[in-house]
């Protein structure tokens, strides 16, 4: 019957410990600075021109050196 019990509590268990952690996280660990000290002055990323992708050999071409080299 004891040996029911341990898979039927796992479950459990592991809700028990997630709930732990996440209480621990909000009450121990230090809060992060409300605003950073200073904020970076970049500009976002912006790509120069969209990817140009490789036009895919079709189906039934039949497979060579020019094809194959792409």
């Amino acid at each position: 019957m004891y040996v029911l019990i341990v898979p039927a509590s796992a479950p459990f268990v592991l809700l028990a410990t997630v709930m732990g952690l996440s209480w621990w996280e909000d009450h121990i660990l230090p809060a992060p600075p409300a605003e950073p000290v200073e904020a970076p002055a970049e500009a976002p990323f912006v790509p120069a021109a969209p990817a140009q992708l490789l036009e895919l050999p079709r189906v039934d071409t039949t497979l060579t050196r020019e094809v194959a080299g792409r």
